[in-house]
């Protein structure tokens, strides 16, 4: 009798990616970013035509949605080009942005059908907030996007980043509620990038949340690509040196999927943004996956939801 595996690797582009086209960003979160941005980093050496190509390969291997991750994904010169081509080639788009600074014309682009917004949040106290991005005033600019966001209608999720005790992780879930926030979770930090064990030089896959490569994957600035951008120490590929489809069928991204442990569960889960309908449809039931991440990128589609007419 044959057993087949208990984790099957699935064969074939995922349909989550996530693109983490710059490693700058305006705040300084030195305790927990998992990239480990901050204003002194670069773009990395993945250009805007390599990220068109990506995202052109992305399509016509099946992906169905596409982050744009950072880094403050806002910063990169070819930002709005980048979101403009993946609606055009029919690709859902989720803006994982820290809406410390949003510019007008990115409020235009953020209402675009088929965008959505990701942000972190960490307290309803804006001294607390700004102790730990580093930068004052963040907590009210952040704050008043999300709100601005709510107001436009545009689809936003918020995660409320549980980094130690005493912090109001849950008076900040209540403040979002309050905002008109229906996508708002708590999160706890995972030990990779700037939040990694002093001494332990490579995180542990236990740190994953179990559904890396299931569906997923992310691309890291220089081209490199990994199951999540929190399994960034896990390499299984170069899209500067191969094509997504020769990266997601090689025998280095099986095996780079089999080392993640799997956590079980009884039904698929995916998030809620890529439960975002159609034009013209509603969603059926969807609960969204509730294990987190520092910045929530695991929070993201291992399957697409079911649409009703």
């Amino acid at each position: 009798m044959t057993i087949a595996p208990e984790h099957p690797t699935r064969v074939g582009t995922p349909e989550f990616i996530e693109l983490e086209i710059t490693g700058r960003c305006q705040l300084t979160c030195s305790s927990h970013c998992y990239a480990e941005a901050g204003p002194t980093r670069d773009h990395g050496s993945m250009t805007a035509d390599d990220w068109t190509r990506v995202l052109d390969q992305a399509a016509a291997g099946g992906t169905k949605t596409v982050q744009l991750i950072g880094g403050e994904p806002t910063l990169h010169p070819a930002f709005a080009e980048l979101v403009e081509h993946a609606l055009s080639v029919g690709l859902r788009v989720q803006v994982f942005s820290n809406l410390y600074r949003v510019r007008r014309e990115h409020w235009e682009l953020f209402s675009r059908p088929l965008v959505s917004l990701g942000t972190s949040y960490y307290s309803d106290d804006p001294a607390e907030h700004d102790a730990i991005t580093g930068r004052t005033g963040s907590h009210d600019s952040t704050r008043a996007n999300i709100a601005e966001a709510v107001r436009r209608g545009i689809p936003v999720k918020v995660g409320i980043i549980h980094m130690r005790d005493g912090q109001r992780s849950q008076e900040a879930l209540a403040e979002m509620r309050e905002l008109g926030v229906h996508r708002v979770h708590i999160d706890n930090v995972r030990a990779v990038g700037n939040a990694a064990k002093a001494g332990i030089p490579i995180p542990s896959t236990s740190e994953l949340c179990g559904r890396c490569a299931d569906g997923k994957a992310a691309i890291l600035p220089d081209g490199t690509v990994t199951p999540c951008v929190l399994g960034r120490f896990l390499p299984a590929g170069d899209v500067k040196a191969a094509s997504l489809a020769t990266v997601f069928s090689s025998s280095r991204w099986e095996q780079v999927a089999a080392s993640i442990p799997r956590r079980h569960r009884s039904a698929c889960t995916p998030d809620e943004d890529s439960c975002m309908p159609s034009p013209g449809k509603q969603l059926t039931a969807c609960n969204p996956d509730q294990d987190g991440s520092d910045c929530s990128p695991a929070e993201t589609p291992a399957c697409e939801p079911s649409y009703d007419d």
